[in-house]
This record gives C-alpha cells, sequence and structure tokens, in this order.
C-alpha cells in the first residue's frame, strides 16, 4: 500500500518521482485512486490547461516543447501531457513525443509524462483527466495536452482544456481536413507551424476564410487568432503565448473559464459513472440473467431495448 498522504507532500514539493508515482496509481486504476483523488481535490484549480492538437506531421511535440521553453523564461512551472499512440501489441506509448522534449528532461521546473491512449479514441488517454488533476496539485502553472495525432477523432482535447489550439501546416491538405474534422469549432488559437514553407500565407487565408463563414460572432465575442510560427526555430512562439494569455484573459473577463472547468468536472464525473456501470455489466456476461434476456430477444420474446431496460432496472434497482 502507498502511503498517499506523503506522496502528494512530496509531489507538492517538486520531486519528479512522487508526481510520477501519483500518475502510475492513475494510470493504473490503482484500489487507492479514490484516495488519491480526495487528496488532491483542495490542491486543484490553479492551472491553465492548454490543449494542442492537430494532424501528424504539423509539428505539435516541437511546438509543444518550444512553448515550455517560452513559459520557462516567464518563470512557469509547466507540466506536459504527451499522449502516444498505444502499441496493439503491448498496449504502451510509443514515447516519441518524450524523446523530442528531452532539452527539458533535466528542468525541475517541468515536468513531462507520456500517456498511452490504451485504445481510448479522441486523441487523448482515458485517465488524462485525473493526470491533469495531478500536475495541477504539484504547482504546475501551465499544463501543455499534447494529443496523439490520429486526425479527424481529436476533437476531445476541447472537453479537457481551458484553451484548445489547433495546428496546421502548409502543404499537408489542412484545408479540407479542418472543413471535414469540426476543429473550426473547437478551436481557441490556430496555429500554421512550418510557416517558411511555400504555402503557409495560402493556409493562412484559407483558414481565416473558413472562419468567417462560421458562427456569427457578436459584439465582445471571441475571435480566434491565426499565427503563424516556425516551431523548430522558436519564430512565432511568443506571439502564440501572447494569444494564450488574451484567451484567458477574455475568458475570465467573460466567465468562459468557470464555466469550461464546471464542464469539465461534470464532463469527469459522467465518465467514472458510466465506467463504473460498464463494470458491473461486464460482470453480468456470465450470469444467468443476461443469458436468460439473450435467449428471449433470439427467440423473438423480447426486443433490446426492453432487454436493455430490464439489465439497467436491475442494476440500479428503478
Amino acid at each position: 500500500m502507498v502511503d498517499v498522504p506523503t506522496l502528494v507532500e512530496q509531489a507538492r514539493a517538486g520531486r519528479p518521482r512522487a508526481v510520477a508515482r501519483l500518475i502510475s496509481l492513475v494510470e493504473g486504476a490503482s484500489p487507492q485512486l479514490r484516495e488519491v483523488m480526495a487528496a488532491l481535490a483542495p490542491l486543484t484549480g490553479n492551472a491553465y490547461v492548454v490543449g494542442l492538437t492537430g494532424s501528424p506531421g504539423v509539428g505539435k511535440s516541437t511546438s509543444t516543447s518550444a512553448l515550455v521553453s517560452a513559459y520557462r523564461r516567464a518563470g512557469k512551472r509547466v507540466g506536459v501531457l504527451a499522449v502516444d499512440p498505444s502499441s496493439p501489441f503491448s498496449g504502451g506509448a510509443l514515447l516519441g513525443d518524450r524523446v523530442r522534449m528531452s532539452e527539458h528532461a533535466s528542468d525541475p521546473g517541468v515536468y513531462i509524462r507520456s500517456m498511452a491512449t490504451r485504445g481510448h479514441l479522441g486523441g487523448l488517454a482515458w485517465s488524462a483527466p485525473q493526470a491533469i488533476r495531478v500536475l495541477d496539485a504539484a504547482g504546475c502553472e501551465v499544463i501543455l495536452v499534447e494529443t496523439v495525432g490520429v486526425g479527424q477523432s481529436e476533437v476531445e482535447i476541447a472537453s479537457q482544456a481551458d484553451t484548445s489550439v489547433v495546428l496546421l501546416a502548409p502543404g499537408m491538405g489542412d484545408g479540407i481536413q479542418a472543413a471535414k474534422a469540426g476543429i473550426l469549432e473547437i478551436g481557441d488559437v490556430y496555429v500554421v507551424n512550418k510557416a517558411d514553407r511555400d504555402g503557409a500565407d495560402a493556409t493562412a487565408r484559407e483558414l481565416n476564410h473558413m472562419l468567417g463563414l462560421g458562427e456569427s460572432r457578436g459584439p465582445g465575442d471571441w475571435r480566434p487568432p491565426i499565427v503563424k510560427t516556425v516551431a523548430a526555430r522558436g519564430e512565432g512562439i511568443d506571439e502564440v503565448v501572447e494569444a494564450l494569455e488574451k484567451h484567458r484573459a477574455w475568458m475570465e473577463e467573460h466567465g468562459v473559464l468557470a464555466e469550461r472547468r464546471m464542464a469539465r468536472a461534470a464532463h469527469e464525473v459522467e465518465t467514472i459513472a458510466v465506467t463504473r456501470l460498464r463494470e458491473r455489466i461486464g460482470d453480468l456476461h456470465g450470469d444467468r440473467h443476461i443469458g436468460a434476456l439473450a435467449e428471449r430477444i433470439v427467440a423473438g420474446s423480447l426486443d433490446p431495448y426492453a432487454a436493455a431496460d430490464e439489465l439497467v432496472a436491475g442494476l440500479t434497482g428503478v
């Protein structure tokens, strides 16, 4: 058994091993997870969570690393959750993002963690919300969450971040992808990376045009800016940070930040509740009751919806 209070105290003191151990308890769905979350609850709510998403190859990891450098120059403690695709064989993460951010590995003011999706769709690991809580409680002032880079299914980051950054790059068909993926609805800041390549200006113009075709905005509404960067050289990164800070200030002024965090907490509660119900249903797979329901469906004496109603009633007592 882990001494949770001591572990939390060590994490608050900035000890990387304690933070790593807490996140491991989260990822492993430890029996002590409830105790961990209860201990962290009073210590959270201070970090600014920034999500970075976009198609593979746009430079998410390089941009994340450059943002870490910018925030560290400003004296901020930074946490990074880099969500990697899971190996279909071992279930582990490929850890490519962590390799590309190795320049920050020795900085005590930076904590980088690669997490495997473990089959969870939407570009994030299922345990990402709890891992964000760990980094928040550990004193990280800015938490950068980099999604897996799977393309059109990555919109989940919008429900987990205070500000969502969508990265695009010229010559990758991102304009078409933007229209398909719904990223015009989730982006708070848009970044056209690799702006030294041909077509960067055209990509920015096309994106600006599509944003103009989106929902009408009234006076005082947030208009997502488009920033051009060359992250590999650090060019334009200060402008990205400026755009992020402006968006944060706008959200605080208009009450949007509190609304988003409330929605995030509600989504987290719902996810945990649904997961618990799913686990209880899974325990019934070999149960005679669910087998009897299946027999009645096959025989045509019961429809699947009525069977599901019976199952839910049996689980909840309602």
